[in-house]
């Protein structure tokens, strides 16, 4: 493994308007944490909400808030090492594939 994967599950209490129907940001962040250690048990990973509108110390975590909002991307957005894996409603196997990537084996 590379190093530990660090994934930021980007979003607003707020469900997008374009997303109605979709769970929640929230939601998406517990989900993926349970689908993700499953996939890759005993591996070391974070899965981590940011609120989009909420004030943010660290810088990086800031700036990618901050282009989600700018940009009006469809939230949540999935992104590991600031880099987006996907926008609106996940798919597991574009993010399963990036911790592979990264050297975690699926069980």
């Amino acid at each position: 493994m590379k190093k530990e994967a660090k994934i930021f599950v980007y979003g607003s209490s707020n469900i997008c308007a374009s997303c109605v129907g979709a769970p929640s940001s929230k939601e998406t962040e517990e989900w993926l944490r349970a689908a993700i250690g499953r996939k890759f048990p005993n591996q070391p990973f974070q899965v981590e909400y940011v609120d989009i509108f909420a004030p943010q110390e660290e810088a990086e975590l800031k700036k990618i808030a901050d282009m989600i909002v700018d940009e009006d991307y469809m939230y949540p957005v999935i992104v590991i090492d600031g880099e987006v894996i996907a926008e609106g409603n996940p798919r597991l196997k574009d993010i399963y594939a990036m911790m592979t990537d990264r050297g975690y084996q699926a069980v």
